[in-house]
C-alpha cells in the first residue's frame, strides 16, 4: 500500500513538473487522502490558452500511458474551459484562469497538504 501511495504522488509530481515546463501558471499538487474518497492527490494549473492547455492534456495523457497510469476518463478537453485527467490516484485539473478562480478547488480542499514537486537545484 505504500509503494501505491509513493508511486502516486510521485506520479503527481511529475505531472506538475510538466505543467510547469510547460507554461502553465500557479501548479499546485495536493494531498487528498483521508479528505477525499474519490482520489488520493489532484494536481491544479492554470493554462494561458486553449491551444496550450490541450497539447498540456495531451503531454500528460502520453505520459501516463507511457509508465503504464492509462487515464480513466478525460472531460472538457474540446472547450478547454477546465480539462479535468482522471488517472483514479491522481486527478489532474487544467483549468483557464476564469474557470479556476470561480470553482477555487484550493480552497474547497483548504485542509489538503499541498505536496512539494519542484526538483531541488542540486538534483
Amino acid at each position: 500500500m505504500a509503494a501505491e501511495i509513493a508511486k502516486a504522488e510521485a506520479f503527481a509530481a511529475e505531472l506538475a513538473r510538466i505543467a510547469h515546463d510547460h507554461k502553465a501558471e500557479d501548479v499546485t499538487v495536493m494531498d487528498l487522502r483521508g479528505i477525499s474518497s474519490v482520489t488520493d492527490f489532484v494536481v491544479i494549473c492554470t493554462g494561458i490558452s486553449a491551444r496550450q492547455m490541450q497539447a498540456l492534456a495531451d503531454r500528460a495523457v502520453e505520459y501516463g500511458k507511457r509508465i503504464g497510469e492509462r487515464p480513466y476518463g478525460v472531460s472538457g478537453y474540446d472547450v478547454a474551459a477546465w480539462i479535468l485527467i482522471d488517472f483514479i490516484d491522481v486527478v489532474f485539473h487544467i483549468f483557464a484562469r476564469p474557470h479556476r478562480e470561480y470553482y477555487d478547488l484550493e480552497l474547497l480542499w483548504g485542509d489538503a497538504p499541498r505536496v512539494e514537486w519542484r526538483r531541488s537545484e542540486t538534483a
